[in-house]
This record gives structure tokens, C-alpha cells and sequence, in this order.
């Protein structure tokens, strides 16, 4: 209908250019395709056209969407988990205080204890973080082929559950907690201006109280923008296999 508003997000950042004052509209396109970056696109006086201000301004309100929107209990459901949650009563808390992001209190210390099995090689576990979508976007294709891959490697997977307003610093609580010798939590990343459904997975073998982040072996950029869930899972499983062959993680896997 000639009435509808046109929706600026529906095409990829690399459609939006501007080739009026450009002497090589070929080379600049396929630059383009090379990088999710802002270039060629275009400006009036010392302002962006329209539709690339309109762009941005939208981007960033789906960044600011990311971290502050909750993972909704439909998504919980279709991944068949249970739910816990930290210390933060709601995002506001996780935000402003990321040392309760980090503490799992005794009564949801209880619910692990009475529904995932104990002492596995590998428990895996999933965070909000700071992008809530990201966990419908990344973990129906990403968290089947890490289980799968370890399962058939003779590897043992803990019980998969969500952590409500999670930081990465569960681990040191979560892993001792069911004795697991390698965590691995897929959490939602800080967003940007490309995606706001990014996805880290944080890896240790033996998480403890004062461990060090040194400790910590990350795959980042976990996204249909960046590496693909499928792709990550496949390299996922290849650092946890060697982090057991090892008994190290982080900086210590490198020596």
C-alpha cells in the first residue's frame, strides 16, 4: 500500500550506499561485501542522508532493546529448560550491579542440585547477558551440534538450563557447584551497531572461586553476521576437546 512505512532494517548495512561521488562504484561495492562497516554512505554537507541517519538511529535502538528486553518464557519453553537466576531482581540490577550478576543464591543453588546430573565432563549453560535475543537466534542451531559433536566423542554433557541477568563469573560458582571439569556458558554479548543478537561462548576447565578471566578460552562473535551457530559449535568442540586432553584453559591452553 502506497500508506505503509517502508522498514529501513529489512536490508543488509551493505545495500545502503551511495555512489554519486564515488570513481569506482565496482570496487567500492565489493569493498562493501568484505565488511559490515559504514562506508560509502553517503553524505549532505557534514550529515548523513536520510536513510543512513534513519539506519543508524534504528540500530541503536535495537542495541538498546538487546540489553534492556528479557528472554521471554515461550523461548525458555521451546528450548525444553528450566530457569534460574542471579542475585538481580531485574535487568536495572544487572546492569548497575554486575557483582550480583555473578552470584547464584542458595535457593537457585538448589534447583541445580535437584535437576541436572552431577560430576559431568562438560556442563553447558546458557546467559542473557546483554543481548536477550541472542539466545533465540544463536542456541537452537548452536547448543545441539556442541552436544552432539562431544556425545560422540564419548564426552558427557551436563543438563543445559538458562541463567536469568547471568554474567560470565557464574562459572565460578556453577561448575564446582555440579563438579563439572569444563563449563562452557553461551551468553549474549554487548550489542553494536551490526546485530544485536551476538553470542560468546566462555570456556574453563575447573572454574573456582578466584580464578583469574586469564582462565577463560572465548569464541566471539557468534551470529548469522558473524561466525555462524553451526560453524561455532563445530569449533566449540574442537577447544573443549583439547581444553580435556590438556587440563588447561585460557591463557594456560597456549603454553
Amino acid at each position: 500500500m502506497a500508506d505503509e512505512i517502508k522498514d529501513i532494517t529489512e536490508n543488509r548495512i551493505q545495500e545502503l550506499y551511495d555512489l554519486e561521488k564515488i570513481n569506482d562504484p565496482k570496487l567500492l561495492m565489493k569493498t562493501k561485501e568484505l565488511t559490515p562497516a559504514r562506508i560509502g554512505i553517503g553524505h549532505t554537507g557534514a550529515r548523513y542522508k536520510t536513510d543512513a541517519m534513519l539506519r543508524f538511529i534504528a540500530d541503536q535502538a535495537a542495541a538498546s532493546d538487546a540489553v534492556l528486553t528479557e528472554v521471554g518464557n515461550d523461548i525458555i519453553g521451546q528450548l525444553g529448560i528450566f530457569e534460574i537466576r542471579t542475585k538481580c531482581r531485574n535487568k536495572n540490577e544487572m546492569i548497575l550491579r554486575p557483582d550480583w550478576g555473578r552470584i547464584i543464591e542458595e535457593d537457585q543453588q538448589r534447583i541445580l542440585m535437584e535437576k541436572c546430573i552431577k560430576r559431568p565432563q562438560v556442563q553447558i549453560y546458557f546467559g542473557d547477558g546483554l543481548s536477550s535475543p541472542s539466545i533465540a537466534a544463536n542456541i537452537p542451531d548452536l547448543f545441539p551440534v556442541i552436544k552432539k559433536g562431544l556425545e560422540f566423542e564419548g564426552v558427557t554433557v551436563g543438563t543445559p538450563f538458562f541463567v536469568r541477568y547471568c554474567r560470565v563469573n557464574t562459572a565460578r560458582i556453577i561448575g564446582p557447584l555440579l563438579g563439572a571439569l569444563v563449563t562452557c556458558v553461551l551468553i549474549g554479548e554487548r550489542p553494536g551497531l551490526i546485530t544485536a543478537e551476538s553470542m560468546s561462548a566462555y570456556i574453563a576447565y575447573r572454574p573456582h572461586p578466584d580464578m583469574q578471566e586469564s582462565e577463560y578460552t572465548v569464541v566471539s562473535n557468534i551470529s548469522r553476521h558473524g561466525i555462524v551457530p553451526v560453524e561455532a559449535a563445530a569449533h566449540i568442540v574442537d577447544i573443549i576437546l583439547e581444553i580435556l586432553d590438556k587440563k588447561k584453559s585460557g591463557i594456560g591452553l597456549k603454553e
